[in-house]
This record gives C-alpha cells, sequence and structure tokens, in this order.
C-alpha cells in the first residue's frame, strides 16, 4: 500500500453518520517542517490552513469530491470526514501530489498566493 503520510486514515466506530464513517486526519501540531515551510512562504501553517489549502487543491481537480467530504477547523488536527474508503482514496489521490513530501508541499507552496487565502 502506498504512503498516505502525512495523513492517516482511520474506520470510526459505531454509531456513527453515514457519511462519516472515516476520518482522515493529519497532526499538524507535531509536522514542524511542514509548519515552518508554510510560514517560509507567508502561510499559517495551521490546521485552518491546511484546510483551506487542501479545499483549494481539491476544486481545481476534483470539485465534486468537496460535496463528498466533511472538514473540521480548529486545534492542532486537520479532519475530514468520508463516507466510504473509495472517497478517502479518491481525497489521498488529489492531495499527495502536493502535500506527500515536503519538496511537493514546497513547489505547491511557492506558486500559491498568501493573498488569496485567509490562514
Amino acid at each position: 500500500m502506498p504512503s498516505s503520510f502525512p495523513f492517516q486514515v482511520a474506520v470510526l466506530p459505531p454509531p456513527t453518520a453515514p457519511e462519516r464513517q472515516l476520518a482522515i486526519f493529519a497532526d499538524v501540531g507535531g509536522l514542524e517542517e511542514y509548519y515552518v515551510l508554510f510560514r517560509n512562504y507567508g502561510f499559517g501553517g495551521t490546521a485552518e490552513s491546511w484546510v483551506e489549502h487542501l479545499q483549494t487543491i481539491i476544486e481545481e481537480h476534483q470539485p465534486e469530491l468537496l460535496e463528498e467530504l466533511a472538514f473540521e477547523e480548529g486545534g492542532h488536527t486537520f479532519v475530514a470526514y468520508a463516507p466510504n474508503q473509495a472517497v478517502a482514496d479518491r481525497f489521498l489521490a488529489c492531495v499527495l501530489p502536493f502535500f506527500g513530501t515536503l519538496p511537493r508541499l514546497q513547489n505547491y507552496l511557492s506558486q500559491a498566493d498568501p493573498e488569496d487565502f485567509f490562514a
């Protein structure tokens, strides 16, 4: 199985709403190198910042996927909920080319305009 880093996927225990069967999460607070990279390019690097950037990537590449995911904001952890593994896999396939490694993230952030983002 290919790496999903920096994300992890977990099945949520019942009772769980049908649209929230899986949690896709990343310990943003524990990814210091990612945080520093975000800050170096003028972005917040917080979980809220991750939500904003990931939603932008999805909107540009698979906009229909946004309707199938629910995002949480706040704290030190990025969390998105998916109704099934297929949706979680589509999320990972869409965002890992941009977030999967520090060089990929650096390439993405170097092309993004901080004025287009709030967090």
